[in-house]
C-alpha cells in the first residue's frame, strides 16, 4: 500500500469503514431521521465573529491551526478559537457518537467520503450562500460537500493524483514525453522495465484503498458510479478499465504485493512509475530521489484524464453554539492568501482556485502539475454507504489480481454487492 508522512490519503478514504456499521440516522438527535432534501441554507449576521468558536481538527492540519487562527482573531478581537486536535484513527467515531449526543463542536474537519453519511443524519448545516462563494473553489473538491444537490460545508484542503515516473529511465528506452494515453502509459511502463526497473509501474493490486488508484481509470473510460439511486457499477466502460489495470499485473509490469515501500523502491529501481498525491515529492527526495531523475505529470487520458480528488471538508453543526461564528471562520480559512499561508505550514492544497496563482503554487512546476490535474478530478459520490461498497470494490480487484478472477465476473460482483448494501439514501 502506498504510504505517507501523514497517512492522509489512506486514512481519510479508510477510516469510517470502522464504523461503517453504525446506524447514525436512527440514534440521538430528534431530528436524525429527517435526513434533509434540498435544505435551503440559512444567513450568516453580518458584522464581525464574536465569542467562542469550538473547533476540531485532525492531524497536522489540527496540530497547525492555532497559528491561522490567530490572524482570524486578530480580525475578530472579540471572538476566540479554541481547537482540540483529534488523531485521524478516532476522529469518525468522535464527530458520530457527538452528533447522538446532540453535543457537537461548532465546526469540524470532516474526512471527505464521510460527507454523505453525517449529511443523513440532518446533523450538518447547509452552507450559507450568502458567505461563501462556491466559484472560487475547483468543482472537484467542491463536489465532496454536496449532498442531494445540497452543499453542507467547505473544502478546506484537497489532494489529487499524479504519475510519478523516473524520466532517467524513460530516456533510456527513448520516452522524452509524459504519457499522453492509456497505450503510451503501457508503453512507459514497459520501457523503464526494460532500462532496469524491477517493476514498470506500481498499482495498488487490491486490500484497503485499491479503488482509489483504480477509480480514476473507470473514470477515464467514461464509467459512472451512479445514476441516480442505482448504482451502475458493473458496465462496459467499468469491465475495460478493470481489463487494463489487470493488464499490467498480466504482463509482468506490476507487483502484487500490497505492502511496497514505494518511495524507497521508486529511488532503488525496483519501481519505476506510480500514481499518488503531492506528500510524495518530499518523500522521494527524503529517500535520497535526486531532481532531474524523476517528474510528475498528469494523469493519461482515455475519453477523460480524470484522476481522483480527496482531502478534507469543514463543517458546522446545527447544534453549533455559534454557529455565526463557526461559519465566519470557515471563510476566513477558505481565503485564498489564508489557504497559501496553511499550505506553507503543512503542505495542504488550497481548494480555491485563486491560492494557486502566485507564490510558490504558481512557480512550481511539479506542484503546479497538481494544480492543473484539480481541474479535472472526481470523488466518489457522497452517499452514506460509499466506505462499505469501497470494501466490496477493493475485495474483488484483489480477486482479479491475485486469483485471476475475469473481470466482467468481478465487475458483476461488485455490482451485486453495492446493491445489497444500498445507498442509504
Amino acid at each position: 500500500m502506498i504510504t505517507n508522512r501523514r497517512a492522509r490519503a489512506v486514512t481519510l478514504a479508510t477510516a469510517a469503514g470502522l464504523a461503517a456499521s453504525l446506524a447514525l440516522a436512527g440514534c440521538g438527535r430528534d431530528d436524525a431521521t429527517d435526513a434533509p432534501a434540498g435544505a435551503a441554507p440559512s444567513e450568516v449576521a453580518e458584522g464581525a465573529a464574536e465569542g467562542t468558536i469550538t473547533v476540531w481538527a485532525m492531524g497536522a492540519e489540527g496540530e497547525q491551526l492555532d497559528a491561522i487562527a490567530e490572524g482570524f482573531m486578530a480580525e475578530n478581537p472579540d471572538a476566540t478559537v479554541e481547537v482540540t486536535p483529534v488523531p485521524w484513527d478516532a476522529a469518525h467515531d468522535k464527530i458520530a457518537t457527538a452528533i447522538a449526543a446532540g453535543d457537537t463542536p461548532d465546526v469540524s474537519l470532516v474526512g471527505t467520503t464521510w460527507m454523505g453519511e453525517f449529511a443523513l443524519t440532518g446533523a450538518l448545516d447547509a452552507t450559507p450562500t450568502d458567505l461563501i462563494d462556491e466559484t472560487a473553489f475547483f468543482d472537484g473538491p467542491w463536489s465532496t460537500t454536496v449532498v442531494d444537490d445540497t452543499s453542507y460545508g467547505v473544502p478546506w484542503y484537497t489532494e489529487t493524483r499524479v504519475l510519478y515516473y523516473r524520466t532517467d529511465l524513460a530516456e533510456q528506452a527513448g520516452i522524452t514525453e509524459p504519457p499522453a494515453n492509456w497505450d503510451e502509459l503501457k508503453a512507459l511502463a514497459e520501457g523503464v522495465q526494460q532500462s532496469g526497473a524491477e517493476w514498470g509501474i506500481y498499482l495498488q493490486p487490491g486490500s484497503t484503498g485499491a479503488w482509489q488508484t483504480f477509480m480514476p481509470f473507470a473514470w477515464q473510460n467514461g464509467a459512472e458510479l451512479v445514476e441516480g439511486e442505482e448504482f451502475t457499477l458493473d458496465t462496459p466502460e467499468m469491465v475495460e478499465a478493470l481489463e487494463f489495470y489487470n493488464s499490467f499485473y498480466a504482463e509482468g509490469l506490476a507487483p502484487a504485493e500490497a505492502d511496497v515501500a514505494i518511495e524507497a523502491s521508486f529511488v532503488d529501481n525496483k519501481v519505476g512509475a506510480f500514481f499518488s498525491g503531492p506528500w510524495h515529492m518530499s518523500l522521494i527526495r527524503d529517500a535520497g530521489g535526486e531532481d532531474g531523475t524523476w517528474t510528475v505529470a498528469p494523469m493519461p487520458a482515455q475519453d477523460s484524464g480524470t484522476s481522483f480528488v480527496g482531502g478534507g471538508d469543514l463543517v458546522v453543526f446545527k447544534d453549533a453554539e455559534n454557529r455565526d461564528g463557526g461559519w465566519k471562520f470557515v471563510e476566513y480559512l477558505s481565503r485564498p492568501e489564508v489557504q497559501q499561508e496553511f499550505y506553507g505550514l503543512v503542505s495542504a492544497l488550497p481548494t480555491t482556485s485563486e491560492a494557486w496563482e502566485t507564490g510558490e503554487l504558481a512557480e512550481d512546476a511539479m506542484l503546479a502539475t497538481f494544480g492543473d490535474q484539480l481541474e479535472d478530478a472526481q470523488s466518489p459520490p457522497t452517499i452514506p454507504t460509499w466506505e462499505q461498497v469501497a470494501s466490496v470494490i477493493d475485495a474483488e480487484i484483489e480477486k482479479v489480481i491475485k486469483a485471476g478472477l475475469p473481470p466482467a465476473d468481478a465487475a458483476s460482483a461488485i455490482q451485486a454487492g453495492a446493491e445489497s448494501i444500498g445507498t442509504g439514501n
